[in-house]
């Protein structure tokens, strides 16, 4: 039970924050405007959810290495690995499954299928190692504090709740909308456009029949 508490608490902490770094990021940086940058409907990114947990998971795994400077520069290459490893599957699965681009990495040197690149995959890595410098002693004692204090658990519950009823919801959407030859292989702010279009579309046809 502890663990499932420790795990549901990383990854919600880390879908939440995620989400906020994302819109920050995506208002000053990429798209200059303020944007929902997550499939799920809520202010979570589940992917940033599953890269805390796995950070937290490498941080503290025991190598069983003496050298103390080859044990952290294990850990820091298991990190940029595993984290661009967690990046390529989710954009693969996206793409193949429903034909939607979550992200495009398609105009960086060097990336593969637009999914990852050496770019990002060095962001992922000095971010990887600032977190298990800085980061994960605090969090090692926060959850350990949260998993002790069980009242705190049912607001990590509830953001679950509500997380799996959105991914269920925007799961079935974009299966239904795959059908369209207009969603082949597009990129999600184009999806997004699509959808609202669609929307728009049979709300108007809605008011016509309804007169």
């Amino acid at each position: 039970m502890k663990y499932l508490i420790i795990i549901s608490t990383l990854f919600v902490s880390g879908s939440l924050v995620g989400w906020v770094i994302e819109l920050f990021f995506r208002r000053f940086v990429s798209q200059k405007k303020w944007t929902n940058p997550g499939f799920l409907v809520g202010p979570y990114l589940p992917i940033y959810g599953f890269g805390v947990v796995f950070l937290f998971a490498i941080s503290n795994l025991p190598l069983g290495i003496n050298i103390l400077w080859l044990d952290i520069l294990v850990h820091i290459i298991m990190i940029g690995v595993g984290i661009t490893l967690i990046e390529f599957i989710a954009g693969l699965i996206f793409i193949k499954r429903f034909k939607i681009k979550l992200w495009d990495y398609s105009n960086q040197k060097g990336n593969i299928m637009g999914i990852i690149c050496p770019l990002f995959s060095l962001i992922w890595l000095v971010v990887g190692s600032l977190y298990y410098f800085l980061v994960n002693p605090f969090f090692v004692d926060g959850i350990t504090w949260i998993s002790e204090n069980l009242i705190y658990t049912y607001f990590v519950g509830a953001v679950m709740g509500a997380m799996a009823v959105d991914f269920a919801y925007s799961i079935n959407l974009a299966t239904k909308l795959k059908q369209y030859k207009e969603l082949q292989d597009l990129r999600f702010e184009e999806f997004k456009k699509f959808l609202k279009t669609k929307i728009k579309n049979l709300r108007t046809k809605h008011d016509k029949n309804s007169k």
